[in-house]
């Protein structure tokens, strides 16, 4: 599906116009329903066009639609700042918003460097952090991402990720990091490490606890910042409000976006108000940052999902779903893996279990055969051979066994 006013860099992966939609549902233009398990990448967490992110929209419209905080301040900014830091527990916590998840992640790393006064940064394979210039600098999830864009930002490492299912155990993967700090960048110069808490674009790969707890114990010993980068994983979609509480660790910083703003633009940079205060006065900003629609939609999620429990919903969602991908795997020989943490799940389809050789070409027919029975799912990671799943967590039990129903029969087409 092509466009001829849109450029060939833009990809479609889904051949449907979309009209509207509502809770987990979506209609295109000739009328046809999809259960959506895309969920705008994650970002529709409380559900299509939740009557409280549009009322609350709707009524700031009336009163402000833009003026740029750091112009004049309004009451919207700083009230999402608040219930932000309320999140992260009793110790001071600050947070400054933004309006992508890449410009939080420019941000994040930024701050980093101006509370340490270094300039290396690491990250890990298979990350995804964004598209800008420091963003691609920081993703090796994918060549498409990297190719024809350089060169990249100067001091920008990457580790192996502890991807488990193909070899690399935390063990492994802390190994070599401790390689790559004795033989390639001196801690005493590095800034901070990023890193997803499950991987998003790499495959849904998480990131097992012992790894997050070693990433925390070196940097710890090295005055290297610590990132989360929470812009998928965020807001309830792993079973608890934020990935890390998985791991028993804090980072020093969290970037938040997508489910964020309920479908509104809107991204955050949180974290520990000494390492927050590293850049001088002046030193971040943004037009459109924290625009007040989109933090009225902001304050808007947060009652949604303390209202409706999202939180633990997105946890009974993941296991009915677990379940019946597990079950799957019982009788599908093409499913390797499947893994992921809460409502954030994914399966990797491969052609033969023993030599786990990547099978993009089943697991693009398994997308498209799914659409055509009314359900719409992403492929990811680096061989293009995982599904994930992504439900609003406003899905009803009843949606979520149509979707598995779907799906099993997309596999026996």
């Amino acid at each position: 599906m092509t466009f001829p006013s849109v450029p060939r860099g833009i990809t479609i992966t889904h051949p449907l116009s979309i009209a509207r939609a509502q809770g987990a549902r979506v209609w295109d233009t000739e009328g046809r329903e999809y259960l959506d398990f895309a969920a705008g990448i994650s970002v529709l967490n409380v559900g299509h066009s939740h009557p409280k992110v549009l009322a609350a929209v709707r009524g700031q419209l009336d009163q402000l639609a833009h003026m740029c905080f750091a112009v004049a301040p309004y009451q919207g900014y700083v009230d999402v700042t608040v219930e932000l830091t309320r999140l992260m527990g009793p110790a001071p916590h600050t947070a400054a918003l933004f309006t992508t998840g890449v410009e939080a992640v420019e941000n994040a790393i930024k701050i980093a460097r101006a509370y340490t006064r270094r300039p290396a940064v690491i990250a890990f394979t298979g990350s995804f952090h964004g598209r800008t210039l420091m963003g691609m600098s920081l993703t090796s999830s994918s060549l498409v991402y990297r190719e024809g864009f350089g060169p990249f930002a100067p001091e920008v490492y990457h580790s192996p990720f502890p991807y488990e299912y193909r070899g690399w155990t935390s063990a492994r993967a802390l190994d070599a990091l401790n390689q790559l700090l004795s033989s390639r960048v001196a801690p005493s110069t590095i800034a901070a490490m990023i890193i997803e808490p499950q991987q998003g674009e790499g495959g849904f790969v998480p990131a097992p606890p012992e790894f997050l707890q070693g990433l925390r114990a070196i940097c710890d010993a090295h005055g290297i910042v610590l990132i989360f980068d929470e812009i998928q994983t965020g807001f309830g979609r792993t079973g608890k409000m934020f990935a890390f509480e998985h791991s028993g660790i804090a980072p020093d910083i969290i970037t938040l976006a997508k489910s964020l703003g309920g479908g509104l633009p809107i991204s955050a940079v949180m974290g520990k108000a000494d390492v927050m205060d590293g850049p001088v006065p002046g030193g971040m900003g943004g037009t459109y940052a924290g625009n007040p629609l989109a933090c009225a939609a902001a304050l808007a999620v947060f009652e949604v999902m303390r209202e409706e429990k999202l939180v633990e919903r997105a946890a009974a969602l993941g296991t009915q779903l677990r379940t019946a991908l597990l079950d799957m795997q019982k009788t599908h020989a093409s499913i390797g893996d499947v893994r992921g943490l809460g409502c954030m799940l994914a399966i990797e389809l491969v052609k033969d279990r023993e030599t786990q050789a990547p099978d993009a070409d089943l697991t693009a027919r398994v997308v498209d055969a799914a659409r055509d029975q009314g359900l719409l799912l992403l492929k990811c990671g680096a061989g293009k051979n995982v599904l994930r799943f992504l439900p609003p967590l406003v899905t009803l039990e009843a949606d979520m066994a149509r979707a598995i129903q779907i799906l099993r029969a997309a596999f026996r087409a």
